[in-house]
């Protein structure tokens, strides 16, 4: 059965501002010897197998090499504390590539799923910036680069990205991170911040 989902997406990670394994679609390591991050997503509208998703929020967190497409990735995702048993259960299929799209593709590189659990999560967000809290173990805000007329910068054509192929540049000023134990933070870190769009 078709599905998609449609929202708001919010990024930190380890790196420094701008993590390599963007715009060089994997080719390039971390600037760390290794990459965490937390990818937060505000779905404005979805559905999956006949499961509306609407509303609903999640943060993707993972540790993984500093060359990502070694795989070996450790992943594990909150959903907020409104998300019913079906409704994580069609996004936990999602996520894990069982239905296509885009985490299809990166499904490959995960060796460990630590699994899904409810959390308070806050995304508060204005064109001046955003703050991302997942109960206290994740908290960053960042900032999305302009240009004098007030475009979006962003990076294009970053096809190994889940919101890609367009990242609209967000710097994070503070981060205080340790979701699933992945520790990380500081300022001056890698963010994005833009629309999602996905479909299979």
């Amino acid at each position: 059965m078709a599905w998609s989902l449609v929202g708001n997406f919010f990024e930190n990670c380890s790196c420094d501002a701008v993590c390599p394994c963007t715009w060089s679609n994997g080719a390039r390591p971390a600037t760390h010897d290794y990459c965490r991050f937390a990818m937060a997503f505000q779905i404005e509208q979805g559905d999956i197998e006949g499961v509306d998703l609407s509303g609903r929020t999640f943060v993707l967190a993972a540790e993984t090499p500093p060359s990502m497409l070694e795989g070996n990735w450790k992943v594990g995702v909150f959903v907020d504390d409104g998300t019913t048993d079906e409704q994580m259960g069609a996004l936990g299929r999602v996520l894990q590539g069982q239905l296509g799209g885009p985490f299809a593709a990166l499904s490959g590189l995960i060796g460990e799923f630590l699994g899904m659990q409810r959390e308070v999560i806050r995304i508060a967000s204005t064109d001046a910036g955003h703050h991302v809290t997942v109960g206290d173990v994740v908290d960053y805000d960042g900032t999305p680069q302009v240009t004098p007329g007030g475009d979006a910068v962003q990076l294009t054509n970053v096809v190994i990205h889940p919101a890609g192929p367009t990242l609209g540049l967000a710097p994070v000023d503070r981060a205080d991170n340790s979701p699933f134990g992945f520790r990380w933070s500081g300022g001056g870190l890698s963010g994005f911040a833009n629309r999602f769009s996905w479909a299979a």
